[in-house]
């Protein structure tokens, strides 16, 4: 269960912003695996100035439709299988017309103990929920 936050700048109207959530859901759901209704994200739009994403020194410029987008969720997934993501991500962005330069994705990984779905419990902890990628 990642929880995705995407971070745009201002200009794209609704059905765009929701064409970019559902394209990194897409990815997410495809290479993770995870049930489609396991959707978590939080998209936020910018003015301009205030998203400063630059080439990190490899040679190329980002444009004003730059997506940064974090990935919250629970560690254990190999690097072959982030790489996979990172890379299923900017292709299902590219279908809806954002440039490869402008992907950005931060993955963060955390334990079972770092998650409440609700009513302040730590379901995976508790045994409500599975923990991803164990053996049930």
């Amino acid at each position: 269960m990642p929880l995705v936050r995407i971070d745009l700048l201002k200009g794209r109207d609704d059905a765009q912003v929701r064409a970019v959530a559902d394209a990194v859901h897409t990815a997410v759901v495809d290479v993770l695996g995870i049930p489609p209704r396991d959707r978590f994200q939080i998209v936020t739009e910018h003015e301009a100035g205030r998203v400063v994403a630059l080439d990190a020194g490899l040679g190329f410029d980002r444009g004003d439709g730059v997506v940064m987008i974090q990935i919250f969720t629970q560690a254990g997934r190999p690097t072959e299988v982030k790489q996979k993501l990172y890379a299923a991500i900017a292709a299902s962005l590219a279908t809806v017309g954002v440039a490869g330069e402008d992907v950005f994705i931060g993955y963060v990984e955390n334990t079972a103990a770092d998650w409440s779905f609700g009513f302040g419990r730590a379901q995976y902890v508790e045994g409500d929920l599975g923990i991803p990628g164990t053996a049930a």
